[in-house]
């Protein structure tokens, strides 16, 4: 995944965006990735799939294909582990939810 290209969710992929269609071969068209890269973060517990126990039953939400993007831009720019990229994932989203509750609260 190149840090210039912005990632586009393909047409047919819209459609599918409830909170947890998107197969394990959808999530990996969604970023740019290959199902092994995500089977490899779901393993290490990095993207964890709303539901299905095994790799053919996965189902991801979209905050999950959210979070992929970040975590494979963030090992593409700079190298990272998996388990760094999503530590500064945990963060970004932390700080995006952190902002959201001070608009609502006025600040």
């Amino acid at each position: 995944m190149s840090p210039t290209t912005p990632t586009l969710v393909p047409a047919e992929l819209v459609e599918l965006l409830d909170d947890a269609a998107l197969t394990l071969h959808e999530l990996a068209q969604g970023c740019s990735v290959t199902p092994e890269w995500v089977h490899v973060h779901v393993e290490a517990g990095v993207l964890i799939p709303a539901r299905g126990s095994q790799a053919a039953e996965w189902r991801f939400a979209i905050a999950t294909l959210t979070r992929a993007r970040r975590i494979a831009e963030l090992e593409y720019t700079y190298d990272a582990d998996p388990q760094l990229a999503a530590l500064a994932t945990d963060l970004m989203e932390e700080v995006a939810q952190l902002r959201r509750q001070l608009v609502l609260l006025g600040g």
